[in-house]
């Protein structure tokens, strides 16, 4: 079978290391990829939103199956643009319809779709620029901290948490009137903030069955002792050591299952990873967020721990037939440590060539913005490597990939040193 997956970054190395564990797995393409991809499959330069360009290599090529990796080619619609095609209806997109995609899309669809469906969630209600003034207005009847979210895709970055009543409705007015995310943030959604630790729950479901997959704890904030600015992650670890049987049967019957359900009944067709992020407050778990694909850098640490046949499981998906095939997982647990270009995830320098790769032992190094230049890894993004180790327990695995960070260099290089701390 030969596939190809779309995206760049970490989430995708580690994808791709686990399709091509697979006898089915004739031939991976990865689109654009990056140098870690570059080894292992064959990385073809082609941006994840040309869906012609997409189309002409997948007719060229006789793709079999098309993953989709990151959000933005699945809000596009890249499913439905499959679907209804004549050349491309047959071949399976992992990855949901456009409609499902607006679970991630916009908060204020997914707000609405987790009361609707009665799952646990925080108060909210959502503003333009018309209704700001009565945006300002509802944050006067909330305690801090305020939390506003832009509606849209905003690379991860459009929500905002603030202490302050005057602050929180000066950035609500920058969010609505002066475009502060751009046309993300033409509508905000303000939430009720909880007070709780966080996990995330990942799924993969076929629209009608499903397998909740290993959870993982990831971390957001560039500082140590969770300070700072918001990132796309600086690890994870999985499982999650506080995620016990009673929390996990709470979620899997009270979140999982509903969502599911709500699926199928309003209709949406959905072939895909469905993220959910959580909140534990006082032992019951709440929606924070869906997204529609998995995270990153918690694939860095789930997929590792997936001892089945990924691309078995993808067909089943296709096939409606996830209810046939088994999940196996490793009970070892996996922790994964970002390492960051200086700068991020604000400004930073690119082309630092990495070095120290070759010297890992005993871990993966799974890449995520790095590229090839003359044939030496660079550095190509804000966050650069993810390096991956298992052991008996968390502490364990995240002692080795620390030992193993000790091997890289490349200029201004940073990573968190506190990662899985607040755990034990």
């Amino acid at each position: 079978m030969k596939i190809l997956l779309l995206g760049s970054g970490g989430r995708e190395h580690a994808l791709s290391y686990k399709l091509l564990q697979s006898s089915k797995c004739e031939k991976l393409f990865v689109a654009p990829g990056n140098a870690g991809t570059g080894k292992i499959a064959t990385n073809v330069p082609i941006d994840v939103k040309d869906f012609e360009s997409i189309k002409a290599f997948v007719v060229q090529e006789k793709i079999d199956m098309v993953v989709v990796g990151p959000e933005d080619p699945l809000v596009l619609g890249i499913y439905d643009y499959f679907k209804n095609d004549s050349l491309l209806g047959g071949i399976p997109v992992i990855g949901p319809s456009q409609q499902g995609a607006q679970l991630e899309g916009s908060k204020e669809f997914a707000k609405e779709f987790l009361i609707k469906h009665q799952i646990p969630t925080a108060a909210y209600d959502s503003f333009t620029a018309e209704t700001v003034e009565k945006g300002c207005r509802f944050l006067e009847t909330l305690q801090p901290p305020y939390v506003l979210k832009a509606d849209g895709l905003a690379a991860g970055k459009g929500v905002l948490i603030l202490q302050n009543l005057e602050e929180a409705k000066t950035e609500l007015r920058n969010m609505l009137v002066h475009a502060k995310f751009g046309v993300a943030s033409s509508k905000v959604v303000i939430e009720e903030f909880l007070d709780g630790i966080e996990l995330s729950c990942f799924v993969l479901t076929d629209g009608k069955h499903y397998k909740i997959l290993p959870t993982a704890k990831d971390y957001k904030r560039i500082g140590e002792g969770d300070t700072g600015l918001n990132t796309g992650g600086m690890g994870a670890v999985s499982p999650v050591p506080f995620a016990d049987e009673l929390l996990l049967e709470k979620i899997a019957t009270r979140i999982v299952k509903p969502t599911i359900d709500g699926l199928q009944k309003d209709g949406i067709e959905y072939k895909g990873f469905v993220f959910i992020g959580l909140i534990v407050v006082k032992g019951e778990p709440m929606v924070i967020e869906y997204n529609v694909r998995m995270g990153d850098p918690e694939t860095e640490v789930v997929m590792p721990r997936i001892t089945s046949d990924l691309v078995t499981l993808f067909e089943a998906v296709a096939h409606q037939k996830l209810d046939e095939a088994t999940l196996e997982i490793d009970e070892r647990s996996a922790t994964t440590i970002m390492v960051v270009s200086g700068g991020y995830p604000e400004e930073y320098e690119k082309g630092f060539e990495i070095t120290g790769i070759e010297l890992v032992e005993d871990s993966l190094v799974f890449h995520a913005g790095t590229s090839l230049v003359d044939g030496k890894v660079v550095t190509s993004g804000g966050r650069v490597l993810a390096v991956t180790s298992y052991g008996a327990t968390f502490q364990e695995a995240i002692k080795k990939s620390y030992q193993n960070i000790e091997k890289l260099h490349f200029d201004k290089m940073y990573f968190r040193k506190d990662i899985g701390f607040d755990l034990l």
